[in-house]
Formats: structure tokens, C-alpha cells, sequence
């Protein structure tokens, strides 16, 4: 039986990984999870179904993987940001009180 669910699960999520900028910011990640995708769907034309199902597997577990690296990485750099802004209002603060 064609995996058709399992493989429109895995289109999402790796449709959902790059929209998270997983392109900048887990690029190997993302590249490995559309290389299988692309696998997964060339097995699925040959009727492979048992190997389209478990590269579309691996191809979410990818994405999924990217998606939150990439997550992770802007919530790092927003904090970091942050960081930033509360320095140059520490230093502000102090100036105005000397």
C-alpha cells in the first residue's frame, strides 16, 4: 500500500522546516531531509513502497530536526539581541547618573 500520508506528513514537515529558516540556519539538516524526500518519492514512482515509507520517515525526522535548530538558533540570536539592548541601556543609565 502507496505511503501517501507518511509522505504528505514529510513534504510538511520539510516545507515547515525551511519556512522556519532552516535554509540558514541547519542547512545540512534541511538538504539531508529533501534529498530523502526526493529519494522517497522517486521509490514511490518505482511502486517501492516499503522504501518510500521509510525515507519519508527519515526525511521527517530531518526536517522536524532542522525546524527546531532553526528555532533554537533565532530565539538565541533574539535573546542575544537583548542582551544587547539591556547593555547600552545599563551604560545609558549609568552616563545620566554620573
Amino acid at each position: 500500500q502507496a505511503p501517501t500520508e507518511q509522505m504528505a506528513l514529510s513534504k510538511a514537515a520539510v516545507s515547515n522546516a525551511m519556512s522556519v529558516g532552516g535554509n540558514e540556519f541547519a542547512p545540512v539538516q534541511l538538504k539531508s531531509s529533501m534529498d530523502k524526500m526526493d529519494a522517497a518519492e522517486k521509490a514511490m514512482a518505482a511502486k517501492d513502497y516499503e522504501l518510500a515509507r521509510q525515507l519519508a520517515e527519515q526525511a521527517e525526522v530531518d526536517a522536524k530536526l532542522a525546524g527546531s535548530m532553526a528555532r533554537s538558533a533565532r530565539a538565541q540570536k533574539a535573546a542575544n539581541a537583548l542582551q544587547d539592548d539591556i547593555r547600552v541601556l545599563r551604560q545609558e543609565i549609568e552616563r545620566s547618573a554620573q
